[in-house]
């Protein structure tokens, strides 16, 4: 159920585009509303590559998953391989 709601959310910009041309199909996207689209996309593909670099383990770091210790559990790290 919770994909099929996720689906649904994914699809929704899509099909309100697809509504918004059939009941104007002469109408075109204004300028400042492209302008604002692109400047959108280059500021979610700027804040995907923040993130990845910010959140990236150092060269010859080895994931440690999570893991039992005594009666708690230990999160996931990062430890040198040495």
């Amino acid at each position: 159920m919770p994909y099929l709601i996720e689906l649904l959310l994914f699809l929704l910009p899509f099909a309100a585009y697809g509504l918004w041309r059939r009941m104007n199909p002469r109408a075109e996207p204004s300028s400042i509303l492209l302008v604002l689209a692109a400047l959108g996309i280059v500021l979610m593909l700027g804040g995907a590559f923040w993130y990845g670099l910010s959140r990236s383990m150092r060269p010859g770091t080895e994931y440690v998953p999570a893991h039992m210790e005594g009666d708690h559990i230990a999160p996931g790290h990062g430890e040198s391989r040495e």
